[in-house]
């Protein structure tokens, strides 16, 4: 559903989780209204604590990704796939802002930072 998580991976595990759900209601896999796994099922599946995806499930329901009913489960947001997207937007746009300010601190000018953009893009699509 989110694809694996690692200890050794980018971040603590409730953010690799947080960061998965995003991804797949951004992409789609998940739409509004989804039904997500139980605290326990998740925890099962992913080989983590009941706390990490408890933690995760609080920070996407805190930022209106998702939400949760008394006695019926955890769901995927009306607003989840714009909030995700919005997320995922502002997440990009920090990596912008910080590969840039390491291409101008090594002293590239514009047209040699717009060859590596042009570049990382045709990297992408192969």
């Amino acid at each position: 559903m989110i694809g694996p998580i690692s200890p050794a991976g980018a971040g603590p595990l409730y953010q690799q989780i947080v960061n998965g759900f995003k991804r797949a209601i951004s992409e789609g896999r998940l739409t509004p209204g989804t039904a997500l796994p139980s605290f326990r099922l998740l925890a099962e599946d992913l080989l983590v604590s009941l706390i990490t995806v408890k933690r995760a499930y609080e920070e996407l329901e805190r930022e209106g990704i998702i939400y949760s009913r008394q006695g019926l489960g955890t769901f995927v947001s009306e607003e989840g796939g714009d909030r995700s997207r919005q997320a995922k937007l502002e997440l990009a746009r920090e990596h912008f802002q910080a590969g840039l300010r390491e291409a101008l601190e090594a002293g590239l000018k514009e047209p040699e930072i717009k060859r590596l953009l042009e570049q990382a893009w045709a990297d992408i699509q192969k």
